[in-house]
């Protein structure tokens, strides 16, 4: 896979713009996204100047660039699969739209897929550089967008005060506005350089990427844990190189992956906007598996090879003791391992019999019976897990009314809304007619 290098020898995209289109009031109006066309023709022209990009390269990616009867959902994920860097122009709007959230979270598990591969390129975790369009109340940022630096001092105070909308309309902040997008092309250039991110699934579906962006002001939890050996308590036979001094530090796709599997599930949980809390569950097994309704929804990361064990096997006996749809199982099992072979006949059947559903028990997420065989197999069947895990626990869970409420007699959240949603809150019909409207609107 192609990594950015040094000026010059990369063909790729600087930079891939993220926006929110602004529909028309009236089909007769002007094009409405007039100005963040303007805005990105002139990061570009700048980024030409700061490059030695050759002629005919494009040194960014905007959907409106284009040509008609291209099938957008294909160009995008090309685009999002090799572009450098990922530049979302926040506004209001931005955070709301569900097209702008699948782009903000394909590039964040493409940049969390390479950080496996080479855990000593932390650089690649700022390869997300925002853009200031119209200034938002950090109160209405998703977590992962509150942690980027995007009021960058050098931009300019107007910057931060107006945004990049502010100050290209505003004609006395003209010359500002040539400083902030200079900036930014800047900035653009020496993160395109000093990171290494390998390129990602251009033939991925589109149209199944979640996205990565939670209700406003939500606070979405999720726990994983991890049911593993330690390298000094291993089956008779076992390798012990997928392992480390604690079962958290378990890397079943060891040696394509460099990180320990927790550590990268939690990045790619995090990307959809949850705040994660991830340990062993030889030490969470109590507080997971609580007696009535859960407490958070949850993911267990299970090591077939630890069922060997009468402790592993007592574990995996409390899980399965009762229907908890809202915890979901994830059973990585590397075909390149050499000891694969070894267990994959039990290990199938633990999938099909200790895991699978009872008769009128509602089956949460289970991996298939053949395991998830690879580490990017895995990052593509973890949201759908995440999903399954949260909309599980929102029919579960019990929540009490504010005061005033008439009581505090528990509710049962209606699935979907609410604390934990895989669907933010917010995703009325409305707001749904409004989304499919959104996707017409990438169409050239």
């Amino acid at each position: 896979m192609g990594v950015a290098g040094a000026p010059g020898d990369d063909p790729r995209p600087y930079f891939f713009l993220s926006y929110a289109h602004i529909p028309k009031s009236d089909p007769k109006d002007a094009n409405p996204n007039v100005w963040v066309e303007r805005f990105y023709r002139d990061l570009c022209e700048h980024l030409m100047n700061l490059t030695s990009l050759p002629d005919g390269a494009s040194p960014g990616f905007m959907d409106r660039q284009m040509k008609p009867g291209e099938p957008w959902p294909v160009e995008l994920s090309k685009a999002l699969a090799h572009c450098r860097v990922f530049v979302p122009l926040y506004a209001p709007r931005y955070f709301l739209s569900e097209q702008c959230g699948r782009e903000w979270f394909a590039f964040s598990r493409r940049a969390a897929h390479s950080r496996a591969l080479n855990s000593n390129n932390s650089s690649s975790a700022s390869a997300i550089v925002p853009a200031l369009w119209v200034p938002v109340p950090v109160k209405q940022l998703p977590r992962q967008a509150e942690r980027l630096q995007f009021a960058n001092e050098e931009f300019g105070e107007d910057y931060a005060a107006e945004g990049f909308y502010g100050l290209i309309k505003l004609r006395y902040l003209r010359d500002e506005y040539e400083r902030a997008v200079y900036h930014l092309a800047k900035r653009i250039k020496e993160v395109a350089e000093m990171t290494q991110i390998a390129d990602g699934d251009a033939e991925q579906d589109y149209h199944s990427v979640p996205t990565g962006f939670g209700p406003p002001g939500g606070k979405r939890r999720m726990d994983i844990s991890v049911l593993a050996c330690s390298r000094s308590e291993l089956p008779t036979g076992r390798s012990p190189d997928c392992y480390g001094a604690h079962p958290r530090e378990w890397n079943p796709y060891h040696p394509e992956s460099s990180r320990p599997l927790a550590d990268h599930a939690a990045d790619l949980v995090r990307n959809l906007d949850y705040q994660v809390s991830v340990g062993e569950f030889e030490a969470d097994a109590d507080r997971m598996l609580p007696k009535g309704p859960p407490v958070t929804p949850g993911m267990l990361l299970l090591d077939h090879w630890a069922l060997s064990t009468a402790r592993g096997a007592e574990l995996l006996g409390k899980l399965t003791a009762e229907n908890r749809p809202w915890i979901s199982v994830m059973v990585p099992w590397n075909r390149a391992d050499p000891d694969a072979a070894l267990q994959e006949d039990a290990m199938r059947a633990t999938i099909q019999t200790d895991l699978a559903p009872r008769p009128g028990d509602e089956g949460g997420h289970c991996s298939p019976s053949g395991g998830v065989p690879t580490l990017q197999a895995f990052s593509q069947e973890l949201p759908v897990a995440v999903k399954a895990a949260a909309r599980h626990y929102d029919r579960h869970a019990q929540t009490y009314p504010p005061d005033g409420g008439g009581g505090s007699k528990p509710q049962v959240l209606p699935s979907g809304v609410g604390y934990g949603s895989g669907i933010p809150a917010r995703e009325t019909k409305s707001n749904a007619e409004k989304a499919e409207g959104s996707l017409r609107d990438r169409e050239p």
